[in-house]
Formats: structure tokens, sequence, C-alpha cells
């Protein structure tokens, strides 16, 4: 992806916010650290977990029957903190995505929690 300096919305397939893109991280609504996106668009969780890709729209999909088990990645440095916007712009349209993919954010968020989130167990899916 390209050098981002300022948040970008990452908007779920039903409209809403649900978290904002800063190269490489991604934040959830409340400016939590909760992933980040190599330069060939894949996202991984704060914890290393293969998660699924960023679309040309900017949704974090993933494909609903894939063998997730892929080697985890050490994650780079936290981040600073993040506040996030008070606004953001509508969504834009969104376009369809296959029927055997489905948007994270809108149905899976708990595959990117916050660093602390599962801080004492290696159990995060």
């Amino acid at each position: 992806m390209t050098n981002i300096s300022s948040p970008v919305p990452i908007y779920t397939t039903s409209g809403d916010v649900g978290g904002f893109y800063m190269d490489p991280y991604i934040y959830n609504g409340q400016g939590d650290w909760i992933g980040w996106v190599t330069s060939d668009k894949q996202v991984f969780s704060v914890h290393g977990r293969y998660i699924g890709w960023m679309s040309k729209d900017r949704r974090i999909l993933r494909k609903c029957a894939t063998d997730y088990s892929r080697s985890k990645r050490t994650p780079p440095k936290p981040p600073p903190p993040f506040r996030p916007p008070a606004h953001t712009p509508l969504p834009p349209l969104m376009a369809e995505i296959a029927t055997n993919v489905i948007d994270v954010l809108d149905e899976r968020p708990d595959l990117l929690p916050t660093i602390d989130t599962f801080a004492f167990t290696d159990d995060v899916g």
C-alpha cells in the first residue's frame, strides 16, 4: 500500500466505520491498534496472525473456508497513540463480494483484538 500519513476510514460492507488505516497500521473505532497491512495488502493482527487482505475499497476481507494456520509474522513496533477523527466522510458504494468471502470488521471483528486482549494466551484465532 502507499504511504498514508493521515487516517483513512475503513468502512464495513454495511456502511459503518469499522476502523482506520494509517500505513501500515490498522486501528479500531476507538483508536486502539488492532493490526497492520503488508506491502502486498495482506492483513495481520497485532499478535501476528494472518487475517485476510485489504480490498481496493479498503475493506478487510477473508475467505470463509481457508486454512489460516499460516505461520505467524512478527508485528511491527507498536504505533504512537492514535485519536480517531470526530467526523468521517460518508461511505463509498461497495463492490459485491463473493459468497465465500466475509467482511472481517462486519462479521468477525474478534479476529482483530487489541494488543492487550489476549496478553496471557496464544488462543487467538
